[in-house]
């Protein structure tokens, strides 16, 4: 346990403690990094935060760093690759998500909407900050959660339910859950 107070979840160990104090609440506005964020909480779902930080790397090496062009491009060739690599979750549905969520994001561009631009609209512009006391307060969805799944949902993405999406929204500092006592609050 360090010194400093932290979110209770991110104590587990040094991957968490890391991804905690660097990156999780901190606002991103990079298309390319949002992008990551979106495939790697779709792929998370029914398995651990931990699992997916745990192959982050690889993801990034098999999804040609999470450029939204090379990887809306992937063809069928593409997708036995990626199934035929345990650096990733082989999962079909998965794999086929990230491709198709990356040429949704390419059909948004197209019509001049940047991605980022369409993601923080859903806030104003500017992150939530949430007062939770605790872990257990902080919860699995929101309406706003609901409001992005179902937008991005009408634009053609997929594996964006409303608790993917709240927790992309945590990662990406949409929304600050640091809980009230943490130092990153």
């Amino acid at each position: 346990m360090s010194e400093k107070k932290r979110c209770d979840w991110a104590e587990v160990d040094d991957l968490y403690r890391d991804y905690h104090d660097r990156e999780w609440g901190v606002p991103c506005y990079d298309d390319q990094r949002l992008f990551e964020f979106l495939i790697l909480e779709g792929a998370q779902a029914g398995l651990s935060w931990h699992t997916i930080l745990k192959k982050r790397d690889h993801y990034r090496r098999a999804f040609c760093g999470f450029e939204i062009q090379k990887v809306a491009a992937f063809d069928e060739a593409d997708e036995a690759r990626l199934l035929q690599d345990a650096g990733i979750v082989r999962n079909r549905l998965k794999i086929k998500s990230a491709i198709r969520n990356a040429k949704a994001v390419m059909t948004l561009t197209s019509e001049g909407i940047s991605w980022s631009d369409f993601l923080w609209a859903f806030v104003d512009g500017k992150p939530i900050i949430n007062q939770w006391s605790t872990l257990e307060a902080v919860p699995a969805t929101t309406p706003l959660s609901d409001k992005l799944s179902k937008a991005l949902k009408a634009r053609g993405f997929n594996f964006v339910g409303s608790t993917i999406c709240y927790a992309f929204m945590q990662a990406t500092g949409m929304v600050n859950d640091h809980v009230v006592d943490c130092f990153l609050r």
